[in-house]
């Protein structure tokens, strides 16, 4: 009985993308762990229904803003960007930093959230995603990824003037 109980409390934790293998002796295997497990409704709790994949950070097709049906204009302020040195690591939401993503940190705005990003000096403008929280310093609104500061044209100088205006989807 205590082996059982610790079968499903390794199940629980164990990682999503764990491969488990069940042999006709009805013994559940997974690397460095096993165990005789006689139910077969034990048996089926441990194994997942279908293999779980982990998608790669590839940098999605750049979102430019068209005219948005439903916008709410949310300020103007400075915005900075942040790339590479944070790669991989992970952000306030959970998910990890993809520099080439077109995603954002603002300090209040739910994660998630759709924002319009339009450079005061260039007028180019880009569709962004919360998943972060910051800036922590200075006077900034918003820090972008790279590849969206990029695509309005302020990577160059670092941080630029913007207008932000919340996007429904």
């Amino acid at each position: 009985m205590q082996r059982l109980a610790f079968a499903f409390a390794f199940a629980a934790i164990a990682p999503a993308t764990a491969a488990w293998a069940v042999s006709d002796d009805m013994t559940v295997a997974e690397p460095g762990f096993q165990t005789d497990i006689a139910s077969p409704i034990a048996r089926q709790a441990l194994v997942p229904a279908a293999p779980v994949r982990v998608a790669a950070l590839a940098a999605p097709a750049p979102v430019v803003a068209e005219a948005e049906d439903e916008a709410e204009p949310i300020g103007a302020g400075n915005a900075s960007w942040y790339g590479a040195r944070f790669a991989g690591r992970p952000t306030a939401s959970g998910e990890r930093f993809n520099p080439g993503g077109f995603t954002a940190a603002h300090r209040t705005l739910p994660f998630g959230s759709k924002v319009k990003v339009t450079s005061q000096r260039t007028g180019q403008s880009i569709v962004v995603r919360i998943n972060d929280r910051g800036p922590f310093h200075g006077n900034r609104l918003i820090d972008l990824s790279e590849a969206a500061a990029d695509a309005i044209g302020i990577k160059a100088r670092g941080q630029d003037r913007v207008a932000l205006t919340l996007v429904s989807d």
